[in-house]
């Protein structure tokens, strides 16, 4: 993992300072409504995985890949004369990653674009919360890489109770992607261009997906808090990968084929139970089912362990386990009389593990005495799947207020 720039932390330090400042009292009765910066995080993560798995070559070969990411986002607060407070988020996020398998859409060359890509993706949010309990909010968003750009709208809702025990929250989000299709290099026609086309090699399909997330927590006791959740979730478009194999029984070869729709319905149940003053029991239940025939269960549970009034360690291990889409075969498994078909083993039959441990610093006088460097907190995980797909994934998240 690379270590953060020096250079960058002082400017965030500069930042912090510079908006933190504290303001004249206003002689009215109502608060402050200059803009402030409230806080300011850095994100920062490694990830590794292989396999042998490989879409791209129709379900046989390397699953390598690695993608180093990095998020940053700056939080500002001011109030109206109405007394309600906005929150306004932007942030930026750039990742880097490295793919042996998508190098194999065109395996003669040595290094082609597709091994190796960098995505950016930034956001801006705003959320105004009301002295009634409501809090509304609106985000944009943008993301781009090699073949790809994706534009995004999230309208949010929710109602606090006047006791704050209880919060009904809806988000409504809408994501429109467009694909620059890129087709596996036997499968062009003589002089055609990535998509086949002639000698143009771009021929760009949309993907727009559409959701409603609905939640309920509640507060039960002094020690229980349960929230209930649910997603409506419905895509539409370019839902396959056209750079992706598919191998058939009589040895022929096509590029993916799957429905240009699809709807998905996740409903899960959240509950923390506070057990003392140095535990918290975190468990999480997910269930899940799509029209293309996948059911999964997720199963999480989280121990944030307290060690002193500065310091706290959090083991985690998740459980999760789904049936194969209908229209998913191994290599040379499809028959050619199918209309859909795939070889990606996301949409197989499997059971996966994922576990690992954070641990969070936030000093009284801040990390490394910095006062505005409220707290750091180092995860690490290791993920294990029965398709014989591993990763490990670091991650480090810097807060300054």
């Amino acid at each position: 993992m690379k270590k953060l720039s020096l250079a960058l932390l002082g400017c965030l330090f500069q930042i912090v300072s510079t908006y933190a400042q504290t303001t004249a009292i206003d002689s009215t009765a109502y608060k402050s409504r200059k803009l402030k910066v409230e806080e300011v995080n850095l994100v920062s993560g490694y990830y590794s995985q292989n396999g042998n798995n490989s879409a791209v070559t129709g379900g046989v070969g390397t699953e390598q890949l690695t993608d180093f990411a990095n998020t940053l986002d700056v939080v500002l607060v001011n109030t109206d004369k109405k007394n309600r407070q906005y929150t306004w988020t932007a942030e930026l996020g750039i990742d880097h990653y490295t793919s042996a398998s998508s190098d194999k859409i065109d395996p003669s060359t040595i290094s082609s674009a597709s091994s190796h890509d960098t995505r950016t993706y930034p956001s801006l949010s705003m959320a105004r919360k009301d002295n009634n309990g409501n809090t509304i909010g609106l985000a944009a968003s943008f993301s781009t890489e090699f073949d790809y750009t994706s534009y995004g709208v999230v309208l949010n809702y929710a109602k606090t109770s006047r006791d704050n025990n209880r919060e009904f929250s809806i988000h409504l989000q809408s994501y429109f992607d467009t694909w620059d299709v890129i087709y596996p290099i036997e499968l062009r026609p003589p002089g055609g261009g990535y998509s086949g086309r002639g000698m143009d090699p771009h021929i760009y399909k949309p993907r727009d997906s559409y959701s409603a997330s609905l939640s309920y927590s509640q507060v039960i006791n002094k020690h229980l808090q349960v929230a209930l959740l649910m997603d409506l979730i419905y895509q539409s478009g370019l839902l396959a990968t056209d750079y992706q194999r598919v191998y058939f029984t009589d040895n022929s070869e096509r590029i993916e084929a799957l429905p240009s729709n699809r709807f998905k319905l996740p409903i899960g149940i959240r509950a923390n139970y506070f057990v003392g003053d140095r535990f918290i029991l975190r468990l999480y239940y997910r269930y899940y089912q799509d029209d293309w025939g996948i059911k999964a269960q997720t199963a999480n549970i989280e121990l944030p362990i307290k060690l002193n009034a500065f310091t706290s360690i959090s083991p985690f291990y998740r459980f999760y386990t789904q049936n194969a889409a209908q229209y998913f075969a191994p290599y040379a498994m499809h028959n050619t009389g199918e209309s859909y078909y795939t070889s990606d083993y996301d949409l197989s039959k499997f059971t996966s593990q994922f576990f690992g441990t954070g641990i969070r610093f936030s000093p009284e006088n801040g990390i490394l005495k910095i006062k505005h460097w409220s707290a750091l907190e180092i995860r690490y995980g290791h993920y294990i799947r029965s398709t014989g797909l591993h990763s490990d994934i670091i991650s480090l998240n810097a807060t300054f207020k």
